[in-house]
């Protein structure tokens, strides 16, 4: 999770963007939009989440990784936890 306050701010900004285009894909599809517009808004969203993902996992990658004096049993830990974060992410 992001925790400066630039990074917590420009993370929020971008969920509100999504949630905008959310609402505007919700609209488009109670008006009966046509389905090359739907399906654009929709593409758009993802790749606004997909942007929204790699933000939060650099700022997690940058802290869990850029401690010098973290354990190896720790950086173990948190090489199998990106791992699972990256796994998912891809499905």
């Amino acid at each position: 999770m992001p925790h400066s306050p630039q990074e917590k701010k420009r993370v929020l900004a971008r969920i509100r963007r999504i949630r905008g285009q959310c609402e505007a894909l919700e609209r488009a599809l109670e008006e009966g939009a046509d389905c090359a517009l739907v399906l654009q808004q929709i593409a758009a969203i993802r790749g606004a989440v997909n942007g929204l993902m790699s933000e939060v996992m650099q700022a997690h990658i940058r802290e869990e990784f850029g401690q010098a004096e973290v354990s190896a049993e720790r950086r173990a830990q948190s090489v199998k936890e990106l791992t699972g974060l990256v796994r998912s992410y891809l499905k």
